[in-house]
């Protein structure tokens, strides 16, 4: 039996290593509901995730502190430290 290499695995866990948990941040991505790139405030928090949806798309759920409620991105993003 081989050794089966799944990316999404490998990438979903380097990019949950990286967050820091209460820290706050912003991201930017490309919003369908808007139909353009937005930037939002959000924190990682215990309820956040990186997680596949049933069509094999990325995506990461955050806190949204200036909404103060989660929301989820989809595609690629951008994170960076405040």
């Amino acid at each position: 039996m081989g050794l089966i290499y799944n990316p999404t695995y490998n990438k979903t866990t380097e990019r949950r290593k990286k967050m820091i948990l209460n820290k706050h941040f912003t991201i930017t991505y490309y919003a369908n509901k808007h139909g353009k790139h937005i930037t939002r405030r959000g924190q990682w928090t215990d309820k956040s995730r990186y997680w596949t949806s049933k069509l094999g798309d990325a995506l990461m759920t955050y806190f949204d502190t200036d909404a103060q409620g989660y929301r989820t991105a989809k595609g690629s993003w951008n994170v960076r430290y405040l």
